[in-house]
């Protein structure tokens, strides 16, 4: 990974128990700190995985068991956010604004956007290819 975000997964879970922790203490937090606190907060269902830092770090979730990984499913709040506010692939912002507008929900906007991108990004990984961003957009499109 690059940008914002640490290389290792243990690295980036401790990232998202250190903001929630900051948050929960009311101290000062760098912008993509509040963008997880944001997140976390939406999903009093992961507070105690997030909280339990030292457990969660490690653990394996598995989908063949019925589990969601939580910090996976935060992960990709934050990267339909991100997809939003840099309008990338094209079209996404308008298409975000709409969707939220329809449903008069943000958050359930982005759980159903983030349907589409788990669906492309797991084509792109089955096929050993980069995501295809026109079959991503159209899927959105069609919410």
């Amino acid at each position: 990974m690059t940008g914002f975000f640490p290389g290792d997964r243990m690295a980036l879970r401790r990232m998202y128990a250190e903001a929630w922790r900051r948050h929960q203490e009311s101290l000062p937090m760098e912008p993509i700190d509040l963008q997880i606190a944001e997140i976390v907060a939406r999903h009093p269902e992961y507070h105690r995985v997030v909280e339990q830092s030292q457990e969660s770090l490690t653990r394996d979730w598995a989908p063949e068991d019925g589990e969601t990984n939580p910090f996976l499913h935060m992960g990709m709040h934050l990267a339909i956010r991100e997809q939003v506010a840099t309008d990338r692939p094209s079209g996404i912002a308008r298409v975000h604004a709409d969707l939220r507008h329809r449903l008069g929900d943000e958050h359930l906007a982005e759980h159903l956007m983030m349907e589409c991108l788990g669906e492309a990004l797991w084509r792109a990984q089955r096929n050993g290819i980069p995501p295809d961003e026109d079959a991503y957009i159209e899927a959105l499109r069609r919410l």
